[in-house]
């Protein structure tokens, strides 16, 4: 499974990104879906989760109300629509897959997830 993390960029605080991670190699549908993020000097934290069929997400308490997970199974692709960005919001961010057999199941535990993309960079200036 290879999963390819795009969108990111430089922002101004107060603007919006849509960051989209494309999968292939395996059946998309077959997986939830997170994203993570790792912020300069800090660990890797849990930002939100979809389940296979999309009809559960979770969201880190910091980031609900902003950031938005969706899928399209269709496209393979899941996406993290950020809006309102701050400053805090500085990381690299990263999607991965969960191979839970369970379609409506969405965990945050880094545990979860077998499968990880190589991070897309999101600066947010003040």
């Amino acid at each position: 499974v290879q999963l390819q993390a795009s969108g990111g960029g430089l922002v101004q605080a107060g603007g919006s990104l849509r960051l989209s991670c494309a999968v292939s190699g395996r059946t998309f549908s077959s997986y939830a879906m997170g994203w993570f993020r790792q912020a300069p000097g800090k660990e890797r934290e849990f930002v939100a989760a979809v389940s296979r069929s999309g009809a559960n997400v979770i969201y880190a308490d910091s980031v609900k109300g902003r950031f938005t997970i969706s899928r399209d199974n269709a496209k393979n692709t899941v996406y993290l629509d950020i809006n309102n960005l701050k400053p805090e919001d500085t990381a690299v961010y990263y999607c991965a897959a969960d191979p839970t057999i369970s379609t409506m199941r969405v965990g945050s535990s880094e545990d979860r997830f077998d499968y990880w993309g190589q991070g897309t960079q999101v600066t947010v200036s003040s």
